[in-house]
């Protein structure tokens, strides 16, 4: 899957991306029709120990969206796969309960 990564106001580290590239990865089990994800990683402004991280996913008609607040880049991100990951659970018990018309 195509991955952007932005950092906001941080600096790029390379072993971030590698982490986040694999865990993000992973919800292609999952659902293969995914096609493209953004990340933003930023600090949290408002406290000093936090930051932010958000991923957006796109999927065929409609994009899923997770934003997570936590200690660090890593646990934020895993936050984020992990409710991703229930969206993403949902959206197929939705296309199999309303299968589409030919």
């Amino acid at each position: 899957m195509k991955l952007n990564i932005n950092y906001v106001e941080i600096e790029n580290d390379k072993r971030l991306n590698d982490f986040i590239q694999k865990k993000v990865d992973k919800l292609e089990t999952f659902y293969d029709r995914i096609i493209e994800g953004e990340v933003y990683l930023r600090p949290n402004n408002t406290s000093v120990d936090s930051v932010i991280t958000e991923l957006k996913i796109y999927v065929p008609g409609q994009s899923l969206f997770a934003k997570e607040q936590a200690d660090s880049f890593e646990a934020g991100i895993d936050g984020c796969v992990e409710a991703l990951r229930r969206q993403i659970r949902k959206l197929k018990e939705k296309q199999a309960s309303h299968p589409q018309q030919p």
